[in-house]
C-alpha cells in the first residue's frame, strides 16, 4: 500500500493496522475515476445525462441537420481531434427548460483544465465548431444550446416563453458550467485545476455575464467582439438596416461599400505613420464619406448624395429624435466591407427586427420597422430585456475580487458589432475598479483590419485561450499579443500575403521602429499613439 510504511503487527492487531492504512489512503486521494460508459449513470443536479460513449480520434460527425457558425466565424476541421468521452446531456432548471449540453473530455492527455465556448447571435445550437481546437490541446470542453434549437437569426423561441429567454440571456452557461465540472470531477477523479471561457459575439457577451452574475464559474475569460449591452445593439442593428433601406436609392450594394472602405483607407491608413492598407488608428481619423460622392459626370466608382447620408449616420451613430443628442456610437472607419451583412435583405438584419416586432412590441402581424422611433422604442427595448441580457460595465467586482482575469479584444473592421462599444465598456470597466486590479486583472486588445471574430485585411489569428491560460497560471498580464494572416485562413476573406503583426493593450498601439519587415511583429513596438 503506498504512502504506509510496512507494520509486521500480529493477527487483529495488523488486520486492524491495514484497514486503517487503507482507509487513510482513500480519504487522501481524488475520488475514483469512472469509465466513459459509467458516466451515462451520472446524475446531475436539475439535469441528466443521456448518452456517455467514446469516440475514435478523428471520428466525430456534427448531428445531421445542424446549423453551420454564426456570422463571422470559421469551420473548424474535426480531423485532428483526438480520440474523446462525449457526454450529452439535457438541464431543466425550470420546467420550461429545454437546455441541451455536451462535455468532450480527452480520453488521454488531459490538462487538467476547463474550457467553455459559446455561440453566436441567438444561440440555438451546441457549438460543435468551436469544440475540437481546445480538445485536442488536451482541454475538457464544455458547450450548450442554451434551451432552444435554431439557426441564431430569430428570437421567436422566446415568444410566451420568459424563462427560456432568461436561459439564454444567463443561467443556460451557468448550468453547463456546473454540470461540465461534475462531469470532469466523475471522469478523471478531480476537479479541473483552472476554468476558462474562451468566445466571441453572443459568446463574448456570455463569458462577461458569467463574469457578473456567477463570478466564481470561470479563473480567466477571454471575451472577444461581445455583443454587450445586447439591448443597445438591436438598436444599432436597425439604425443601420433602416438607413440603408429608408429609400431605393440610399442602399449601398458590395462594390459601393468597397469604393467606401477603399476611400476610408486612403485617408486614414497612414495617420498611424506606416502606409501598410490597415486602418491602425480609427479613433483618430474623422473620415467623411462625402470625399468619395459622385462629381458631374461620375456614377460608377462614387455615392451619391444618399449614399454618403447613410454612411454618414452609421458612423455618427443612434441619434436621440428628441434632442439630437448621441445614444449609441457608431460604426468606426474600415468597418464599411461587413456592414452588407446589415444591409442586405428587405428588412433590418433578422436578429434585431425579431428582438424588437417579437418580443419587445408582442404584436409580429402589425409591428413596422420603419415605424420605430429611435428614442422612445430604444428606451422601450432596452428596458424590455437589459435586465436579462445585458452586462453592466459597473457590475463585475465580485468577480475581479476573487482574482479573475478578463481579456477583451475586438476587430477594428468589425461591421456586426460596432468596435466601439467593447471600448466603451472597457473604459467604464476600468474605471469602476480599484486601480490595482484594472491594471493586473483586465486587458483590451484591438486588432487592426480585423473582422467581426476572424477574418478581414489584418492579422486576425492570435491564441486567446494560451494567453489567458497563461495569465491564471501566472499571474502576469499579457503585454503583447502576436496576430498573424495567413493566405486562405479565412473562407472569403481577402487572400493576402502573410503578415504577422503585434496587438498592443489599450491605449498603447503597434509602431513601426524603422528597419526591418513591416510584415514581421519584430519590427514593432507597442507605445502611446503620438
Amino acid at each position: 500500500m503506498r504512502g504506509c510504511k510496512r507494520r509486521n503487527f500480529p493477527g487483529a492487531r495488523g488486520a486492524l493496522w491495514g484497514a486503517a492504512c487503507m482507509a487513510a489512503i482513500l480519504l487522501a486521494s481524488p475520488a475514483a475515476a469512472k469509465s466513459c460508459d459509467d458516466l451515462a449513470s451520472l446524475a446531475l443536479p436539475g439535469g441528466k445525462v443521456t448518452s456517455a460513449q467514446v469516440v475514435p480520434a478523428g471520428g466525430f460527425e456534427p448531428p445531421a441537420g445542424a446549423f453551420g457558425p454564426p456570422p463571422g466565424v470559421g469551420l473548424s476541421p474535426y480531423s485532428g481531434v483526438p480520440e474523446f468521452c462525449r457526454v450529452k446531456a439535457t438541464l431543466t432548471p425550470t420546467s420550461d427548460s429545454d437546455i441541451k449540453v455536451e462535455v468532450w473530455l480527452p480520453v488521454s492527455g488531459w490538462n487538467g483544465k476547463f474550457a467553455g465556448v459559446g455561440n453566436g447571435v441567438w444561440a440555438g445550437q451546441i457549438s460543435y465548431f468551436q469544440m475540437g481546437a481546445p480538445l485536442a490541446r488536451g482541454y475538457a470542453v464544455a458547450s450548450t444550446d442554451t434551451g432552444h434549437v435554431g439557426d441564431g437569426m430569430t428570437g421567436e423561441f422566446a415568444v410566451g416563453h420568459p424563462e427560456k429567454l432568461i436561459d439564454f440571456g444567463h443561467r443556460a452557461v451557468h448550468e453547463m458550467t456546473v454540470a461540465a465540472k461534475a462531469v470532469i470531477r466523475a471522469y478523471y477523479g478531480k476537479a479541473p485545476a483552472l476554468s476558462l471561457w474562451n468566445s466571441c459575439s453572443t459568446g463574448g457577451r456570455q463569458g462577461l455575464m458569467a463574469a457578473y452574475r456567477y463570478p466564481a464559474d470561470y479563473d480567466a475569460i477571454s471575451s472577444m467582439a461581445p455583443a454587450n449591452p445586447m439591448t443597445n445593439l438591436m438598436t444599432q442593428t436597425m439604425w443601420t438596416g433602416y438607413h440603408a433601406l429608408r429609400t431605393p436609392a440610399a442602399g449601398l450594394s458590395p462594390a459601393k461599400l468597397a469604393v467606401v472602405h477603399k476611400a476610408a483607407i486612403a485617408q486614414c491608413d497612414a495617420q498611424d505613420g506606416l502606409a501598410d492598407g490597415l486602418i491602425s488608428r480609427p479613433d483618430a481619423c474623422r473620415f467623411d464619406p462625402a470625399v468619395a460622392q459622385c462629381k458631374a459626370g461620375e456614377g460608377e466608382d462614387c455615392l451619391t448624395a444618399e449614399q454618403v447620408a447613410t454612411m454618414r449616420a452609421i458612423y455618427g451613430g443612434v441619434r436621440d429624435p428628441r434632442d439630437g443628442s448621441l445614444l449609441f456610437p457608431g460604426f468606426p472607419a474600415g468597418s464599411e466591407i461587413q456592414l452588407g451583412t446589415l444591409m442586405a435583405g428587405p428588412a433590418p438584419f433578422p436578429v434585431a427586427t425579431s428582438y424588437m416586432g417579437m418580443l419587445v412590441f408582442a404584436d409580429r402581424p402589425r409591428w413596422d420597422w420603419r415605424s420605430f422611433d429611435y428614442g422612445a422604442d430604444a428606451d422601450r427595448a432596452r428596458e424590455y430585456g437589459a435586465g436579462v441580457l445585458d452586462v453592466p460595465f459597473d457590475g463585475l467586482g465580485p468577480f475581479f475580487a476573487r482574482g479573475g482575469k478578463l481579456l477583451l479584444s475586438h476587430g477594428w473592421n468589425d461591421g456586426l458589432i460596432p468596435a466601439n462599444n467593447t471600448l466603451a465598456f472597457y473604459r467604464g470597466l476600468y474605471g469602476s475598479l480599484p486601480p490595482e486590479r484594472a491594471q493586473n486583472q483586465l486587458r483590451l486588445f484591438m486588432a487592426p483590419g480585423m473582422d467581426h471574430c476572424a477574418g478581414g485585411e489584418g492579422p486576425s489569428s492570435f491564441d486567446t485561450l494560451g494567453v489567458i491560460d497563461r495569465w491564471a497560471r501566472t499571474g502576469v498580464a499579457p503585454n503583447r499579443i502576436v496576430a498573424s494572416r495567413r493566405p486562405g485562413m479565412i473562407p472569403g476573406s481577402p487572400d493576402l500575403p502573410p503578415m504577422t503583426r503585434p496587438l498592443c493593450p489599450w491605449p498603447l498601439v503597434a509602431q513601426y521602429k524603422g528597419e526591418g519587415s513591416t510584415d514581421e511583429e519584430a519590427s514593432f513596438a507597442c507605445a502611446l499613439p503620438q
